[in-house]
């Protein structure tokens, strides 16, 4: 744990490291200007927190190249109500992300309607050969057709450098490798990776959060730096770190400075809803072990951090973050919220130990219920990040979710029609 001089160093390099646009480049940068090693060969990785590896002062990410299983064929259920549909990534999806968009592992996936007939997918760590080498990219996107037949799967264009309805934002010189949406600095215990958590598209604008990690720990443990949010105004093709949305983990308490208040600590990772004239934010602190909590904004001021109203129970709201009180007891791990018109709910998908979860609730800020296992974790192991489609889909529930050992995404049908 930190003292209070260490934190206040450590969240002073924090905040120096979100203002900078510059990443430095490592000793063997990747030859498609993706910061990360060259020359591994693997099957597939992971970012759930339970490894790392690091070069003198530099690292990559969450794991560790070597050792880890290929992708395994996609898993079946059986007797409930959850059906997996596709891999979405990896070499074994239809998509083949491996050859198209040098995607061969990855996780994630968080997926958000752009407002334009299209679905962006935002991922986290990923690992993909350009040129003949195994790179890895802090993070990545992919523009995947709105109107897919989900029943059959999720269906993503080919990629064509400078079209930004294509599958991807790629260069000329290397069509076939998806860009890095935010580099980090990639420095060991200072800023070892940027990982996508919820995006929202507003009035044509693409916004995405992301929690900015100083080090991994122990699996679905991790601590951050600071959460912030990324715009695009060319539907992913460009993104600019909006750094006055930054709140930092840290919670020093500098007078005037919102960011660095009192349970800012509690929105490090988020999901969006939006819901009439408000964008709903859920947060949770580090890891996947703390409450759940909730904020909301006028859409129009989602980058104004002092327009910010945080829920302190009882159907009161107020403007100070450190009120902002638990609307889901711990553990909650990533969560994806949408309303529901099948059961005319809001419905909250989460994981606990391996196994997809469902809540709902007749209100964004609850009650909500007990979680009820929708994908056990007996039949499929290891799935984290759930995260639903944003369109809607009758009496099927359509979410991405990613498995650890294969290290890929997959989609995942649940039949509503068996929960009611």
């Amino acid at each position: 744990m930190f003292g209070k001089p260490a934190a206040a160093l450590a969240a002073a390099a924090s905040m120096a490291a979100a203002l900078t646009t510059f990443a430095p480049a490592p000793a063997h940068a990747s030859p498609c200007n993706a910061l990360g090693p060259v020359g591994h060969d693997i099957g597939s990785t992971g970012s759930s927190g339970s490894s790392r590896i690091g070069m003198g002062s530099l690292d990559f990410g969450s794991y560790s190249a070597p050792g880890k299983k290929p992708q395994m064929p996609l898993p079946t259920l059986h007797g409930g109500p959850s059906q997996t549909v596709q891999w979405v990534t990896g070499p074994l999806s239809p998509n083949r992300t491996d050859k198209r968009f040098a995607i061969t592992a990855t996780d994630v996936g968080v997926p958000w309607d752009n407002g334009s007939g299209q679905v962006l997918m935002a991922f986290g760590d990923t690992w993909g050969k350009c040129n003949g080498a195994m790179v890895w990219r802090h993070n990545t996107m992919l523009r995947a057709n709105g109107n897919s037949d989900l029943s059959k799967g999720i269906t993503i264009p080919s990629a064509h450098p400078g079209n930004n309805r294509s599958g991807a934002s790629v260069t000329a010189a290397d069509p076939t490798f998806a860009q890095p949406i935010t580099n980090a600095v990639g420095i060991k215990n200072i800023e070892v990776g940027r990982i996508p958590t919820a995006g929202i598209s507003i009035g044509g604008v693409q916004y995405l959060s992301f929690m900015s990690i100083a080090r991994w720990g122990e699996a679905g443990r991790w601590e951050t730096n600071f959460s912030a949010l990324a715009s695009s105004h060319d539907n992913g093709q460009t993104w600019r770190v909006e750094n006055n949305t930054i709140r930092s983990r840290y919670e020093l308490n500098i007078p005037g400075v919102p960011h660095t208040a009192t349970g800012q600590g509690r929105f490090q990772v988020s999901s969006f809803m939006r819901r009439g004239p408000w964008v709903y934010q859920y947060g949770t602190p580090n890891g996947r072990y703390g409450a759940l909590f909730l904020a909301r904004v006028p859409a129009a001021q989602l980058l104004d951090m002092n327009a910010y109203q945080y829920y302190r129970g009882g159907g009161q709201w107020s403007g100070y973050s450190g009120d902002a009180v638990k609307v889901a007891t711990e553990p909650i791990a990533e969560v994806s919220v949408r309303y529901n018109n099948y059961l005319n709910r809001f419905v909250m998908l989460s994981s606990r130990k391996g196994s997809i979860t469902m809540r709902t609730a007749a209100r964004p800020e609850g009650p909500w219920s007990g979680p009820r296992v929708i994908v056990p974790s007996h039949q499929i192991s290891q799935l984290y990040a759930p995260y639903i489609w944003p369109r809607e889909t009758g009496s099927s529930l359509y979410f991405v979710a990613s498995r650890w050992d294969d290290y890929n995404v997959m989609l995942i049908r649940t039949d509503l029609s068996a929960l009611r």
